[in-house]
């Protein structure tokens, strides 16, 4: 529910925002808005101003034009995040999306209350796992573009053909190929693969052959 929309009736898709936002802790309508800025700068370098385009871009934390330390992102993302520029652009261009914003995290801190009132074991319990989630999520995120071309859109993400990732994974190490056709559905992806293999070898695409969330034992020259 982030690129295509589940249902064509627009009250199913804000239910089921609602419901992602329970249970992963964090408005979904505001985390589509923070990944489609995530496409639009591809993990981009930073500008004369220090900022990218990409809020969860690998170069905007790293030094001298080199990508930020893989743990220090991993486990450090979750404290860097700031969403509150991306919030006040949705309050600008789309006022309904950020109202529902507002009841997303309302319900989300009310059902965690609610959760903590019945058994504070409970959530003293998930709150570690919460944060290892988000950081695992950054881990994962950090190998999709280690290696990737900023500047080539073709090459803006990097893949994993392992075919155990991508089946349990629904096709997620095709990450090249969704970055360059973010809106096509992952059942697809593989056929488009195949379309542009040759061009994708030209321009440098870079594939591992682990899953991205294991990228750490692998070697990674510099670009």
């Amino acid at each position: 529910q982030i690129h295509n929309a589940y249902f064509s009736l627009p009250w199913l898709n804000r239910a089921f925002d609602l419901l992602l936002s329970v249970t992963i802790g964090f408005s979904q309508t505001l985390y589509r808005d923070i990944h489609n800025r995530h496409h639009r700068g591809n993990s981009d370098r930073p500008g004369a101003d220090g900022t990218t385009v990409d809020p969860l871009s690998i170069y905007l934390h790293g030094r001298n034009g080199q990508p930020d330390n893989v743990w220090a992102y991993t486990f450090l993302s979750f404290f860097r995040d700031d969403p509150k520029a991306i919030y006040q652009e949705m309050q600008r261009k789309r006022p309904a999306d950020a109202r529902w914003v507002k009841v997303e995290i309302g319900m989300t801190v009310l059902v965690y209350v609610a959760l903590a009132l019945y058994d504070w074991h409970a959530l003293l319990v998930l709150l570690p796992f919460w944060y290892l989630g988000q950081s695992l999520s950054s881990l994962n995120g950090y190998y999709e573009h280690l290696g990737g071309n900023p500047d080539l859109p073709i090459a803006w993400g990097v893949s994993s053909y392992s075919w155990l990732y991508n089946l349990i994974w629904m096709n997620n190490g095709y990450h090249a190929e969704h970055h360059y056709r973010p809106k096509m559905h992952w059942t697809r992806v593989k056929a488009f693969h195949r379309e542009i293999r040759e061009q994708q070898q030209a321009a440098g695409v870079k594939v591992i052959p682990l899953a991205h969330g294991l990228g750490f034992l692998l070697k990674h020259p510099k670009r």
